[in-house]
């Protein structure tokens, strides 16, 4: 039930919101995730890690290697803390390269039940 609750909010917010399930499976993106992805939520629905690197890569710079870098949402899930980072994201799809900043967050349910994750981006602009 909470899960669906924190679905409907991202649906409300403005900014990108990637909501993921305890084995970091991505169950649901909003609008301005699709955006900042290049792909509707109804075109793939649940996403894997492994299907994610498929559509975009994630670095810690410019001109560093794709996945060298601890990312927010498995420091969530795994350590059940917030978890905050800048990073470069390139969508597979178009090449379009994008700097943002990463936030994730654990959902703790009743009786410390680990939920998921809740992952927020903002794309960096001018720097």
């Amino acid at each position: 039930m909470e899960t669906i609750l924190v679905r409907q909010l991202a649906d409300y917010l403005s900014v990108p919101v990637i909501v993921f399930d305890p084995g970091q499976i991505a169950i649901f993106y909003n609008e301005p995730a699709e955006r900042l992805l290049g792909v509707r939520f109804a075109e793939t629905g649940r996403i894997t890690p492994d299907q994610a690197d498929e559509l975009i890569e994630v670095s810690a710079g410019p001109t560093a290697p794709p996945g060298n870098a601890p990312r927010p949402v498995v420091i969530a899930l795994e350590e059940r803390r917030p978890a905050h980072a800048r990073r470069w994201v390139r969508r597979r799809g178009d090449g379009v390269r994008l700097e943002v900043e990463i936030t994730a967050f654990p959902l703790i349910g009743q009786g410390d039940a680990l939920l998921g994750a809740v992952v927020m981006f903002w794309e960096r602009h001018g720097t």
